[in-house]
């Protein structure tokens, strides 16, 4: 298998013009995301030039232009609703302070798609540190002629950030073969740590049972919390390689082979295997594995109060004594679940089980859409 890398969330508040607020209020409200005021800003939009300035009166044309301007520590790139060819890369570096942003101006509205002939097996290839990704539609389902694409989002860098995107119908038609791929992949490989994935809808990825293609594959530390996941031919949710302090937190995961693997293997840097990871608050439902461990693990892993039900081989399998703790094993009670719906609807009705049964520790401090959790956090990615 192969592997991806990270993202950390260092924001600080957020003071903008109205315009600016007004132009955001989509992204923001619906991933609870913090963009604050940049020194630099680039804006792209479907009906601009890659000969223009790249501002808002005079907008770039394509996101591989905006990689080229967007060099610099504390940069936004607003990219406006609309279909846009992917299979680019950004290399440029934020700062600690200063983060670059790439942000959808109305969730999902930014729509990146195959390029009618591809030379890259990503839709989008970051490199760079500090860099956050927020609101995009990436859609592999209709491929052009080239190189297919078996990644979505793909990062390597450190302390990044993929938050609210939309990664669907990847890979669904390639052979299946060791190379692998990954709706969203957070790559140790180039020695990259703290990767965040959160509030992304992924589903719909991977030829059927072919175990090298994973929903979100993690192989460093970081967080994955309040993510959707569905229909993935391997594994929903994956960590391998280097993966170790990862925090796997209120997620909803669903019609998978495997829901969620915690696991080490094929290492890089350190032999030491998956440690210290907190599986809390996770709805894993239907699947035909639910929570396991594979390859190498720790002692210091724990699996509290998830509700893990209706998995048709195991719902856990845990290694070096481990037990899980709180579990609900009964029906989650969907709003409207489906296995075969384009999306399905994963929030909670009032009855369910999984209503004020998760665990404040480590939960996020609102729900995928925003919604503040309180002081009874509900598993899953919707607070009820």
């Amino acid at each position: 298998m192969q592997a991806f890398a990270p993202f950390a969330s260092t924001r600080t508040g957020l003071t903008r013009t109205a315009a600016a607020v007004v132009l955001l209020a989509a992204a923001i409200s619906a991933n609870a995301a913090t963009i604050p005021t940049t020194p630099n800003n680039f804006y792209v939009s479907p009906t601009g030039s890659d000969t223009a300035a790249g501002t808002k009166a005079a907008p770039f044309k394509t996101l591989a232009r905006a990689a080229k301007a967007a060099t610099k520590a504390g940069t936004t790139v607003f990219v406006t609703p609309g279909t846009y060819a992917g299979g680019f890369k950004t290399t440029a570096n934020g700062t600690a302070a200063s983060r670059i942003y790439w942000v959808s101006t109305t969730k999902w509205g930014a729509k990146i798609v195959p390029p009618a002939s591809s030379t890259n097996n990503s839709a989008w290839d970051n490199r760079g540190n500090y860099i956050s990704i927020i609101g995009f539609d990436i859609d592999g389902s209709k491929l052009g002629s080239g190189t297919k694409w078996v990644h979505g989002i793909y990062t390597g860098g450190s302390y990044n950030v993929i938050e609210g995107n939309h990664v669907h119908h990847m890979a669904t038609t390639i052979p299946c073969n060791s190379a692998g791929g990954s709706a969203i992949g957070v790559d140790s490989y180039y020695k990259g740590v703290k990767g965040d994935v959160i509030g992304n809808v992924v589903n719909d990825i991977g030829p059927a049972g072919c175990t090298y293609v994973q929903g979100i594959y993690h192989s460093t530390s970081g967080t994955i919390k309040n993510n959707i996941i569905y229909r993935v031919g391997s594994a929903a949710i994956h960590l391998w390689h280097d993966a170790t302090d990862v925090q796997i937190v209120n997620n909803t995961v669903s019609s998978s082979v495997f829901g969620i693997i915690v696991g080490g293997g094929d290492f890089y840097f350190t032999k030491a295997g998956a440690n210290n990871v907190q599986v809390h608050n996770n709805i894993v439902y239907d699947n035909k594995y639910g929570i396991s461990e594979q390859g190498t693990t720790g002692k210091g892993n724990t699996y509290k109060n998830n509700l893990v039900t209706k998995n048709t081989t195991y719902n856990f399998q845990l290694r070096n004594g481990l037990k899980d703790n709180g579990t609900i094993s009964s029906e989650p009670l969907f709003a409207g679940y489906s296995r075969t719906a384009a999306l399905p609807d994963y929030k909670l009705t009032t009855s369910s089980p999984a209503v004020g049964r998760g665990l404040a520790t480590y939960a996020p401090a609102a729900d995928i859409d925003g919604k503040a959790r309180g002081g009874a956090v509900d598993m899953g990615a919707y607070q009820r």
